[in-house]
């Protein structure tokens, strides 16, 4: 079977069946697009690879019991979306000086267990995100200001570049709800980066 051909929900029955292998094409497959998630939440490259890790960590030691009631991108999806955001909140409180690394005792023979995922290179660096490379720092600064959900919604329509329905999927919530945080994402970040612009013009000018 090739599995590089094959749908994730035929490398679910796979990786069912005994063939490990199965999970190392899915990591292969959405890691980066995970990565880059989990950056535009987190503005970090080291805690958006702890994110994405983490992530499938776990999705490997729940599939089995996988159902299907979504697309497994979106199940994971909505791991990565949780642990951003228990990551960034754990931040805020303790600072970022604090790094909580995934190596764990190797105690009962688990994947992941005692030693990290090796993620596929990313072929899409954190500042190609939203497509304006110069001025990626003043957008994750905004980014990073703007309110959690709107923030997770703007990332996965203009990073992950998801549908409106998709998203509705992952954040639990109906399709007017996902265009209005849109909307009103964009004006905010508009907003944000134009008021950083208009304050960095005499520094640029000296």
């Amino acid at each position: 079977m090739d599995l590089k051909d094959s749908s994730d929900t035929a490398l679910i029955e796979e990786f069912k069946k005994g063939a490990h292998e199965a999970f190392d094409e899915l990591i292969e497959r959405h890691s980066s697009r995970l990565y880059q998630a989990a950056y535009g939440l987190l503005s970090s490259k080291e805690d958006a690879e702890e994110v994405v890790q983490d992530a499938f960590i776990r999705a490997y030691n729940a599939l089995g019991s996988f159902r299907g009631d979504a697309s497994f991108e979106t199940w994971i999806y909505r791991i990565v979306v949780n642990l951003a955001r228990n990551k960034y909140h754990w931040n805020r409180r303790r600072g970022q000086e604090l790094n909580m690394s995934l190596t764990r005792d190797n105690t009962s023979g688990d994947f992941g267990q005692g030693e990290e995922i090796e993620l596929p290179d990313n072929s899409m660096e954190p500042d190609c995100i939203l497509e304006v490379a110069e001025t990626e720092g003043d957008i994750m600064e905004c980014l990073e200001k703007l309110p959690e959900t709107i923030r997770e919604t703007l990332v996965m329509r203009h990073v992950n570049e998801f549908s409106y329905e998709k998203i509705a999927e992952t954040l639990s919530c109906n399709i007017g709800t996902v265009k209005s945080r849109i909307a009103r994402g964009r004006e905010m970040l508009k907003n944000m980066i134009q008021k950083l612009n208009r304050k960095d013009i005499p520094a640029r000018e000296a």
